[in-house]
C-alpha cells in the first residue's frame, strides 16, 4: 500500500503562524506536559484539533511525562479521522519540529501504508531539513499498529541517512544525551 497522498507540513511553535492561510484541515500539536497552549494556534479555525501532552524525552525521568501508549493511541485516532477526509492537510507541530512531531509525522504517514515505514521516513528528508524523531513514540507506535520493528528500522535507516547527510549531527546528538540512539 503506497503512502498517503495527503499532505502533511511539520513545525515548531514558531513557525505556526506562517501555516495559518496553507490550507491545512487538521492540526496535532504535541507540547510539554505543563506547557500553555500556544496562542498561534487560535489562528487555524474550523479544523480538526487535537491537543498531546507529554515532554519530548525518551525514556521514563523524575519530573517529566514521558509519552505512553495512551498518547500513541490517541495521535492513531486523529490520524484515522484525517485518513478519511478527503484532500485533508495536516500540520504536526511541537516545540521545535525537531523530535516529537517528526515521529507523529512517519506514524501517520506509515499508519495505513504497511510496509512503507522506510519510505515514510525517508519522506522526512524532505518534509523537514532536520530532525531526530522520538524513540519511544515510535516504539509505541510499532507495537500498537503491530508491526514487528518495521518502524524501528525505518527510523534507523533515517537516521543513518541524516548522519551521511549531516555528520557533525553525531556530536549533537551526542551532547544532548541521546547518543544511544545514534546507528552503529
Amino acid at each position: 500500500m503506497p503512502l498517503p497522498s495527503h499532505r502533511i507540513t511539520i513545525c515548531g511553535i514558531p513557525e505556526l503562524p506562517q501555516h495559518v492561510a496553507a490550507g491545512v484541515s487538521h492540526v496535532l500539536s504535541i507540547i510539554d506536559s505543563h506547557e500553555p497552549r500556544p496562542p498561534a494556534l487560535d489562528g487555524y479555525s474550523d479544523i480538526d484539533h487535537e491537543l498531546v501532552r507529554f515532554d519530548d524525552v525518551v525514556a521514563e525521568y523524575p519530573g517529566f511525562e514521558a509519552c505512553t501508549v495512551q498518547h500513541i493511541a490517541r495521535m492513531l485516532e486523529f490520524g484515522e479521522r484525517a485518513h478519511k477526509a478527503p484532500g485533508s492537510h495536516i500540520l504536526v507541530h511541537c516545540h521545535a519540529g525537531v523530535s516529537r512531531s517528526q515521529a507523529a509525522a512517519a506514524i501517520l504517514m506509515t499508519q495505513h501504508a504497511p510496509g512503507q515505514e522506510e519510505a515514510a521516513f525517508l519522506r522526512l528528508l524532505e518534509l523537514r531539513q532536520h530532525g531526530w524523531p522520538n524513540t519511544r513514540m515510535v516504539e509505541f507506535a510499532d507495537q500498537l499498529l503491530k508491526r514487528d520493528g518495521a518502524l524501528l528500522g525505518g527510523l534507523l535507516a533515517y537516521r543513518r541517512a541524516l548522519i551521511k547527510a549531516k555528520p557533525h549531527l553525531s556530536e549533537v546528538i551526542r551532547n544532548i544525551g541521546r547518543g544511544h540512539e545514534l546507528p552503529v
